[in-house]
C-alpha cells in the first residue's frame, strides 16, 4: 500500500501547494480521498494512470475537497473508459455531476455508480470487497462530513508444509482446508488441527483519513490501530479559537488522536494558507505523538518499503521548466529531514551532521582500513627489493668511460688549418683602397651650390616700392578731437598699433 498525497493545502490553493487530495495505490488499483482543482494533474506528476481508479471518497461537499471530479471524468471520457467507477460521498454529489455532464453534453462511455451517504449516518459500511472493507463514521464540522477507514482483510498464516505431511497430509485440498482454518481428519481418524499448522494470523493493513473535523470521538474509532493515520492539521495551537470557529484540528489534536488510537504512524496535511511554514505545525505534534511524518505532495508514504520502493519515484527537486524559461514559475521545497530519519514524504532522511557522532574516513570494518599497513615497495610480486640497475654511465659499450677531448681536437674537422684573414679593407679584390667620392655637400659644380643666393624676401625690393613711414608725431597733449585720423600704412601696419 502506497499513500501518495496530490495536494495538503487547505480552503484556496497556494503557489506550493495544491487542493486537498489523496491518491493510495494497492495492487494495481488506485483509490482516490477527496479530489480537489488540479487532482488529475498532480497525478500524471506523480506517474499514476487515472485508469487505474475503481473508487472515490469524497469527505463532504465544500467546493475545495471535489470541484476536481468534473474535469476528471471528462478526461476518463475522452481516455475512452470502459469499467464503472465508484464514486461514494454524503448526498448531493450526483445532482452536482449530472448537472455538469449536462451542462456540456457529454454521453458518458462508462458507468457512473454513486453510493451516497444520507445526511446524519453516524456510521456505516460502503464496501465490502473479498479482500478488503471500507467504512465511515460521522465527523464534527459546519458541514455534514464522514470519515474513511480502509482495512485490509486479515490473512491466515503461513502453512508449515514440512510438518504438515509428517502429520500426513498429502492432498492439496487438505492444505487449503488448514490455511482457511479447518481441521483436517485423516483416514485413520487422525484429526490434524490447523492452529498446530498454521502460523499466526497476518493482520491487514489500515488507512484512515480524517480531515475538517474538530477532536472527536469518532475519529479515534476510524484511527484504531491504524497502520497510517492522515489527519488534518489546518492550524497550531495558538489558533485554537480559530479552528473551533471553523470546525477543523489543530497538529496537537491530531496528535492526541493519534496517540490515543495507538496508530503505528500519523500523517498532517491539511494546513491553512497562513502558514508559509508547516514544519512549525509538525513540531507541534511531534511533542505529542513522536512518529508523525508532514505530508509533502508527490512524496510516497509507502507501508512496506522493501517491495513497493521504485514503483513511484519522488520528484527530482529542481526549478520548473517554466521558471527555467521565463524566471517566472516556483521551486519545489525540499523535504523535512529531521533527526530521526524520516518525514515529507515516507523516504527516511540522514540526520544532520551535526546531530550525530563523526568518525574518520578510514573507521570502517567493512573497509579494511585498520590492518597494518606495510610500504608500497614491501611486496615480492612487484620486484622491488631486487638489486637496482647500474647507472647508464657505467656501461663499457657506451664508451662513457674513455677520456674526453676537445671538439675542435680532431684532424678531420681542420680546426688547426690557419684561419682565413678577417673581413676587411685589405683586399685588393675590394677595392677599398681607392679615394672615396667627396662627400655629399654643396661643392659640386653640377649642382650649382656655390651660385649666389637669392635675396631674401621682405619689403625692401624695387620692383615693389612700399611708402616710407611717415615720422612719428606725439598727440599726447592734443585733444581728441583735433587729432587727425589713423591711417594705416599697409595690411599689417593696423594690426601692429592696435
Amino acid at each position: 500500500m502506497i499513500i501518495m498525497p496530490l495536494g495538503v493545502g487547505s480552503a484556496t490553493p497556494t503557489a506550493d501547494r495544491h487542493l486537498a487530495s489523496v491518491a493510495m495505490w494497492r495492487e494495481g488499483r488506485i483509490f482516490l480521498f477527496d479530489c480537489g482543482e488540479n487532482c488529475q494533474m498532480r497525478m500524471l506528476q506523480a506517474g499514476m494512470k487515472r485508469s487505474k481508479i475503481d473508487y472515490i471518497f469524497i469527505s463532504h461537499l465544500d467546493g475545495d475537497h471535489f470541484f476536481g471530479l468534473p474535469g476528471l471524468i471528462t478526461t476518463m471520457q475522452l481516455q475512452r473508459r470502459e469499467k464503472p467507477l465508484h464514486i461514494i460521498s454524503p448526498e448531493g454529489i450526483q445532482k452536482f455531476l449530472d448537472a455538469a455532464i449536462d451542462a456540456v453534453n457529454l454521453e458518458l462511455c462508462f458507468d457512473i455508480v454513486y453510493h451516497e451517504i444520507p445526511i446524519g449516518t453516524e456510521h456505516m459500511m460502503v464496501v465490502e470487497e473479498a479482500d478488503f472493507t471500507v467504512e465511515v463514521r460521522k465527523l464534527e464540522h459546519s458541514t455534514y462530513c464522514v470519515g474513511y477507514r480502509f482495512q485490509e482483510r486479515d490473512k491466515p498464516g503461513k502453512v508449515n508444509a514440512e510438518l504438515a505431511t509428517q502429520m500426513g497430509i498429502t492432498e492439496d485440498q487438505q492444505f487449503k482446508d488448514l490455511k482457511n482454518g479447518l481441521d483436517v481428519t485423516l483416514e485413520d481418524g487422525t484429526v490434524v488441527k490447523a492452529a498446530d499448522i498454521v502460523g499466526h494470523t497476518i493482520h491487514g493493513t489500515v488507512f484512515t483519513y480524517v480531515t475538517d473535523t474538530q477532536f472527536c470521538e469518532n475519529a479515534v474509532k476510524l484511527a484504531e490501530r491504524a497502520t497510517i493515520l492522515y489527519h488534518e492539521s489546518t492550524f497550531g495551537q495558538n489558533l485554537k479559537d480559530k479552528a473551533v470557529e471553523t470546525g477543523h484540528s489543530t497538529a496537537q489534536e491530531a496528535a492526541i488522536v493519534a496517540k490515543t488510537a495507538n496508530v503505528e504512524r500519523l500523517v498532517i496535511g491539511h494546513f491553512s494558507a497562513r502558514y508559509t511554514n508547516p514544519f512549525v505545525l509538525l513540531k507541534e505534534a511531534k511533542m505529542v505523538f513522536d512518529n508523525t511524518w508532514i505530508a509533502t505532495e508527490l512524496r510516497p508514504i509507502m507501508t512496506d518499503p522493501e517491495q513497493e520502493r521504485g514503483i513511484f519515484q519522488p520528484p527530482m527537486q529542481q526549478r520548473d521548466s517554466f521558471q527555467s524559461q521565463s524566471r517566472g514559475g516556483f521551486q519545489q521545497r525540499r523535504p523535512y529531514q529531521n533527526n530521526r530519519g524520516g518525514s515529507g514524504g515516507g523516504y527516511p532522511q540522514r540526520r544532520p551532521y551535526g546531530d550525530r557522532p563523526q568518525r574518520s574516513y578510514n573507521d570502517r570494518p567493512d573497509r579494511g582500513f585498520d590492518r597494518p599497513q606495510r610500504p608500497y615497495n614491501d611486496r615480492p610480486d612487484r620486484g622491488f627489493d631486487r638489486p637496482q640497475p647500474r647507472p647508464y654511465n657505467d656501461r663499457p659499450d657506451r664508451g662513457f668511460d674513455r677520456p674526453q677531448r676537445p671538439y675542435n681536437d680532431r684532424p678531420d674537422r681542420g680546426f688547426d688549418r690557419p684561419q682565413p684573414r678577417p673581413f676587411n679593407n685589405d683586399r685588393p679584390d675590394r677595392n677599398f683602397d681607392r679615394p672615396q667620392p667627396r662627400p655629399f655637400n654643396n661643392d659640386r659644380p653640377d649642382r650649382n651650390f656655390d651660385r649666389p643666393q637669392p635675396r631674401p624676401f621682405n619689403n625692401d625690393r624695387n620692383d615693389r616700392p612700399m611708402p616710407r613711414p611717415a615720422p612719428r608725431r606725439e598727440y599726447r597733449d592734443t585733444p581728441s578731437e583735433n587729432r587727425p585720423p589713423i591711417t594705416p600704412r599697409n595690411p599689417f601696419d593696423e594690426f601692429d598699433r592696435f
